[in-house]
């Protein structure tokens, strides 16, 4: 492409000087503004944000969570001033060559970024571990501004994949939650004969029933308390689904094991209640995964993970090396997204989307903001 042709496309595209924008001033403390629209520097990209999903770590954070905000144990990680989102999709509408020779793309195409925007320099960024990067810089939380605005930066080191014009712009964004989903499953390291528990049927572990399913063990079970949830994990792939609060999930999983216990169990509920379940319902020498974020603390019986079964416990953060087969299985047409995606709003109705997140009576699956 020659620098008249690049500037060209840059210039065809004519910018408001002001943006609507969500801003953080602190917990329960979002504020829509009108912000100027930014400017790329050398080797950045303007994206014309198309859709931003509501994670229920958005509504952590603004409900005003330890993980973000600190406590006795912890600095806040969570910045003032920052526009939340990080589950997004947007087209490319001005860029510098650096910038589209940097994430292999061109003027117009539609990408979505992971989260984090890691540093290159730390110890886990030096060994390929970049997800875990020591400064963990972040879209919508920390030193980048994210996508619940009409505009946004995309900055040189952030990690970019190109998805399909062709889909929604509300399913395009749930690639970043479907990569973290299979990160979790991958973490689990599931056999042919294993039978898998996923507790959760939101957005996250719909993903994980699908990835889960995908990895071919003899059984995937899905928990949750809200029945049409139950139905959708059947359209992800579950084998059975359970309604722990009408049945006893630990007798249910003891009996189609021949009482030994289920082999792998994936938490992403982020209730306190769920980890107990888990360690209640593996098998000795099982292995347990946890991916969810916890508004508050968690109290079990570590002897059942020590001395009564000798578990492998796993953590999982984020979708490492996941997103090409996300945006893949997305794109494949497998997935039931019209049910996933189930509302979408308008920016200047980011509360009313903040909040049905947080209604727990199974209203909605995957909450999205459209800005544009």
């Amino acid at each position: 492409m020659s620098t008249t042709t690049l500037e060209q496309q840059n210039a065809s595209q004519s910018l408001p000087e002001t943006m609507t924008a969500v801003v953080c001033h602190g917990p329960e403390d979002y504020r829509l503004e009108q912000l100027d629209t930014p400017t790329p520097g050398p080797g950045e990209m303007l994206m014309k944000v198309e859709a931003v999903g509501v994670c229920a770590s958005d509504l952590k954070c603004y409900h005003g969570a330890a993980k973000f905000w600190g406590d006795e144990n912890r600095p806040a990680w969570a910045q003032h001033g920052v526009t939340p989102g990080h589950e997004l999709v947007g087209a490319v509408i001005r860029a510098d060559q650096q910038g589209l020779d940097t994430h292999s793309v061109e003027i117009g195409d539609r990408v979505a970024c992971e989260q984090i925007v890691p540093c290159g320099e730390c110890r886990y960024c030096q060994r390929g571990e970049y997800w875990m990067c020591g400064p963990h810089d972040m879209f919508g939380f920390r030193n980048y501004n994210g996508a619940m605005a009409q505009y946004m930066i995309v900055p040189t080191k952030a990690r970019v994949h190109k998805v399909s014009k062709e889909l929604p712009p509300a399913h395009a964004a749930f690639a970043e939650p479907l990569s973290c989903s299979l990160h979790g499953v991958e973490r689990a390291n599931i056999k042919f004969d294993d039978v898998v528990v996923v507790a959760g049927c939101g957005p996250i572990g719909l993903g994980m029933i699908a990835g889960a399913k995908a990895k071919g063990p003899l059984k995937v079970v899905a928990l949750d308390m809200v029945d049409d949830k139950l139905e959708l994990a059947k359209k992800c792939g579950a084998d059975e689904v359970i309604n722990i609060g009408a049945e006893d999930a630990v007798a249910r999983i003891k009996d189609m094991t021949e009482g030994y216990g289920a082999d792998v169990y994936i938490e992403s509920t982020g209730h306190p209640s769920a980890v107990g379940q888990g360690l209640n319902l593996l098998r000795k020498l099982g292995t347990y995964v946890e991916y969810s974020v916890f508004g508050s603390d968690v109290s079990v019986d570590w002897s059942i993970i020590s001395d009564d079964k000798e578990l492998d416990v796993l953590g999982a953060h984020l979708g490492p090396h996941c997103w090409p087969a996300a945006i893949k299985m997305i794109e494949s047409g497998i997935l039931p997204m019209d049910q996933i995606c189930t509302n979408q709003f308008p920016l200047e109705q980011f509360q009313e989307a903040l909040d049905m997140v947080s209604d727990t009576s199974g209203a909605s699956v995957k909450v999205s903001i459209l800005p544009n």
